[in-house]
């Protein structure tokens, strides 16, 4: 009797037990792929810059991410970048298009979408065992994932200036050297005061930026508020995928007055609450590089009477005594402002246009070369080994508070700047067309009228920190 009664029983549990060995499969195929589809898709989307060579370096980054990784324990993936597509909205009708399509239109494309079923079939293939004698048919499961992926945030600040000249790279003719790199007007290593500066008049122009409607969108007046835009300002993070690649919007001008000390919490001051250190840390590095301090500039001789190179409206263009080939008439070697305290010059002989600077920069000027690179200004004496900002003892550093000093970060005086091709239009809401993206590095704190920053070159757009995620 019992023997009989086990029959039905056993057949039953085997049924089970073959059911879990066929769905333990599936799951851990599909779990594969969903490994698979994520991680190329984020490779992949920190490379959209909007250009072709951005859709050329996504499919790059994404196959070799591919290639990385195993399945069924140990086989290559078959790979094919005819699994990767591109899209102006991280929704599934997102406008997806193939890599040739995407490099006509690289402008609107921010978002990468892998889908694993365009690969080998028997990528996601299943040859269940027990599910034939249920299902009556021994054709393999095939499963596939798909992963979305793009920036959600872009490490940019919310200020943005005109490009002081549309060429990405010049050759600067200085009085005995014609080897020094200027990058759309600027020179590395000089202090600007981004708020006094203009290519196509004498009164000075900036920006504030839209930090939500990304390149191509309609924006909103209130967008560019100084109270919407100020914990974007803190935190020197703007919630877009990008700022080149289409039109951004803008509101002139930067409403400096109201915005000065969320800038300052760079330098650990968080006057008035109007920045929480949690998401607006210090740098670890506030020391401030000013005229007017005992030990503020002492690397240089004479040192600088000013905060930044003095002002010079130079025929129909605002910008500064260190910007023309020859010093203008009754420059003096003070008002140069503080030169060097994060970058030092560069020469033009290292630069390619369209080539991403090398990860260990392009050929630097020694302090000696002062004289050639300055004329009438003033010389490097004791000059460090490193610049600067990157002592960590001594008169060129001071630590934040203890308090804040745990959070405390490198490069967070450094400004990512959009640089507009200019003239933009004035008033409220605006398109600009981002050129390039600038870094500043604030020697000093701001001020209710000046932002003082030493230009240390461009930023290639796929190196800007920013936060790529995966989207449902």
């Amino acid at each position: 009797m019992f023997a009989i009664m086990a029959v039905p029983a056993v057949i039953v549990m085997l049924g089970v037990c073959g059911l879990a060995i066929d769905l333990g499969l599936v799951y851990n195929r599909k779990a594969e792929l969903h490994g698979l589809a994520k991680t190329v898709a984020l490779a992949a989307a920190r490379e959209l810059n909007g250009t072709p060579a951005g859709i050329t370096a996504a499919l790059a980054k994404g196959g070799d991410a591919a290639r990385r990784i195993k399945f069924k324990y140990g086989v290559a993936v078959p790979w094919t970048d005819e699994a990767i597509k591109f899209g102006s909205s991280p929704s599934a009708d997102g406008g997806w298009v193939d890599a040739a399509s995407a490099r006509g239109n690289p402008a609107a494309r921010f978002y990468v979408k892998v889908d694993t079923s365009v690969l080998n079939v028997d990528l996601g293939a299943i040859q269940a065992i027990f599910m034939p004698i249920v299902t009556g048919s021994d054709a393999p499961l095939v499963i596939s994932e798909v992963a979305i992926a793009g920036r959600s945030a872009i490490n940019v600040d919310p200020l943005a200036i005109c490009a002081m000249s549309p060429l990405p790279g010049a050759a600067r003719a200085n009085t005995t050297s014609s080897d020094e790199l200027v990058e759309y007007g600027f020179r590395r290593g000089v202090t600007y005061d981004l708020m006094q500066l203009n290519p196509n008049g004498i009164s000075p122009v900036h920006y504030v930026v839209d930090p939500v409607a990304p390149p191509g969108g309609l924006g909103a007046a209130g967008n560019t508020s100084a109270t919407t835009v100020s914990p974007f300002v803190c935190a020197g993070r703007m919630w877009i995928p990008r700022v080149t690649g289409g039109p951004i919007r803008v509101s002139s001008p930067f409403p400096i007055g109201s915005l000065y000390r969320q800038l300052n919490a760079r330098f650990d001051q968080y006057e008035g609450g109007v920045c929480d250190p949690g998401g607006a840390p210090p740098d670890f590095n506030v020391k401030a590089y000013t005229h007017d301090a005992g030990n503020g500039v002492t690397w240089m001789t004479p040192r600088p009477a000013v905060n930044s190179a003095a002002g010079h409206a130079d025929g129909n263009r605002l910008r500064t005594i260190a910007d023309p080939a020859s010093p203008p008439s009754g420059v003096d070697a003070t008002m140069y402002g503080p030169l060097w305290a994060y970058a030092r010059a560069v020469k033009f002989s290292g630069f390619t246009e369209g080539v991403p600077e090398p990860a260990d920069g392009y050929p630097r000027f020694a302090p000696s070369d002062w004289p050639k690179l300055y004329p009438s200004g003033p010389a490097a004496t004791s000059f460090p080994t490193k610049t600067p900002y990157f002592s960590t003892v001594g008169n060129h550093y001071r630590a934040p508070s203890g308090e804040h000093l745990p959070t405390a970060r490198i490069n967070r005086r450094l400004l990512h700047v959009p640089l507009l091709s200019c003239p933009v239009a004035p008033g409220t809401n605006v398109g600009a067309t981002a050129v390039a993206i600038g870094k500043f590095f604030m020697t000093a704190p701001a001020t209710s009228t000046s932002v003082f920053a030493e230009f240390a070159g461009i930023a290639h757009e796929s190196t800007v920190p920013g936060q790529v995620v995966l989207y449902p």
